[in-house]
């Protein structure tokens, strides 16, 4: 999903090395939702998702633990981290629905608004201000999504608001995860972003399992080490190279998602989709650019007692 990105300090100046493992890590995410989309097909989806987090938190404790110990449970915000994991946990759940109707590239392209979004709430949610150009973008953004929705045609499924949720939860994800940036250690977030959706979805899993075949419970299984793998990748992409850099390799999620989509799914999408999906691109690109021209010749901010 295209909400995904921690926020990390870099700790070498390694670009190259920071790049090939984003993009790694968003071809995992497209392996983790054609997973999920050909789960979601013949298990509750309530199931797959408690084997996502599961899966992830298992992976997640298994690595971090021997290493951070119990002290990986600590947080100055523990709060705030509940909430930044359960918008994570909102998101998924959605986009797992979504993927039940949906084709891998309308719910991607639709969820590629989430830069959009973030932009937008951070205006009242972080006081940040938009000059017009990026206004501008940020609508041929919007109007990309609804060339891919075509809402009233009756030619997309209702499941598409679904991924509009996916998005604005991701949004919302995004801008907690900058409010804990500097406040709490990357491998912490990460962790509580595993355990929080583990924990509540848990109670719910008796109510609606299904026993899996042997391939179901192999595809259960990957699904977790996806989530975990694509979560830790990201982790060291930033690690590696700033953000800025980092950033607009979003987008060529969309290609593994197109051809996953058509291999194993038989979909290819329309050409409306492609269309609208390379508005929310392009607009989507452009911000990107705004954004890093006016942080260039804001001053810095001085730290504050």
């Amino acid at each position: 999903m295209p909400s995904r990105p921690y926020t990390v300090e870099p700790q070498a100046n390694e670009p190259l090395r920071g790049i090939l493992l984003i993009v790694a890590a968003f071809s995992t995410f497209a392996l983790l939702d054609t997973t999920a989309k050909y789960l979601v097909q013949i298990y509750p989806t309530t199931q797959v998702v408690w084997a996502r987090y599961v899966g992830h938190v298992v992976l997640a404790a298994a690595l971090l633990l021997p290493i951070h110990g119990t002290g990986l449970l600590h947080s100055r915000r523990p709060g705030l981290q509940v909430v930044r994991s359960l918008l994570l946990f909102t998101s998924t759940c959605t986009n797992f629905a979504a993927l039940q109707f949906l084709q891998l590239a309308q719910t991607s392209s639709i969820q590629f608004s989430t830069p959009l979004l973030v932009a937008v709430l951070a205006i009242p949610l972080l006081g940040e201000h938009i000059g017009p150009r990026r206004w501008l973008a940020i609508f041929i953004g919007f109007v990309g999504v609804l060339i891919v929705i075509r809402p009233g045609l009756g030619l997309v499924h209702w499941a598409a608001g679904l991924s509009m949720i996916t998005a604005v939860a991701g949004a919302l994800y995004n801008i907690t995860t900058r409010k804990l940036a500097g406040v709490d250690r990357a491998v912490t977030t990460q962790f509580y972003s595993a355990l929080i959706g583990a924990i509540v979805i848990t109670p719910l899993v008796p109510f609606v399992w299904q026993a899996p075949d042997l391939t179901g419970i192999l595809l259960m299984l990957l699904l977790g080490a996806l989530g975990g793998l694509g979560h830790w990748m990201l982790i060291l992409a930033h690690r590696l190279a700033p953000a800025p850099i980092l950033a607009p390799f979003l987008y060529i999620q969309l290609l593994p998602m197109i051809l996953l989509g058509y291999m194993v799914f038989g979909d290819f999408p329309d050409e409306w989709t492609l269309v609208g999906a390379g508005v929310v691109v392009f607009s989507g690109l452009y911000l990107l650019y705004r954004e890093r021209r006016v942080k260039a010749v804001r001053p810095p901010v001085l730290p504050q007692d």
